[in-house]
Formats: C-alpha cells, structure tokens, sequence
C-alpha cells in the first residue's frame, strides 16, 4: 500500500473538499482520501497512480502542485 501526499494550493472551501473527496475516491485503487482544508493538501492511502489522482483533482477542477 503506498501513501502520495498533494499539494493543492487552490483549495479554498468546504465545497473544494467535497468535489475532491468525490472524484479522487472513484479512481480505481484509492483506499483512503484525507483532504485538508487548512493545509490544503490532499493524501491518499492505497494502490492508485499519482497520475490517476492528479487526473481526478483536475477533474473536480483543482491542480495539484
């Protein structure tokens, strides 16, 4: 099981945690998502590429630095 932590410099609300949350939970392999606001960065527990979850932030409409 591997863990990526993201930088997403972007996050700046509840909703940008939900719609991140939402997307990146979908891609096949991810385990855990633990999105935090304060720090924005996004971590994620399990077997997903980094280049799956960064296309799943993108996809909620947030870069991943």
């Amino acid at each position: 099981m591997n863990e990526l932590l993201l930088s997403v410099p972007d996050m700046s609300c509840d909703h940008c945690v939900h719609a991140i949350t939402s997307e990146v939970s979908g891609v096949p392999g991810v385990q855990v998502v633990d999105v935090r606001l304060a720090a924005r960065t996004v971590r994620v527990t399990g077997s997903a590429s980094e280049a799956a979850v960064r296309e799943a932030i993108a996809e909620a409409g947030y870069e991943a630095a």
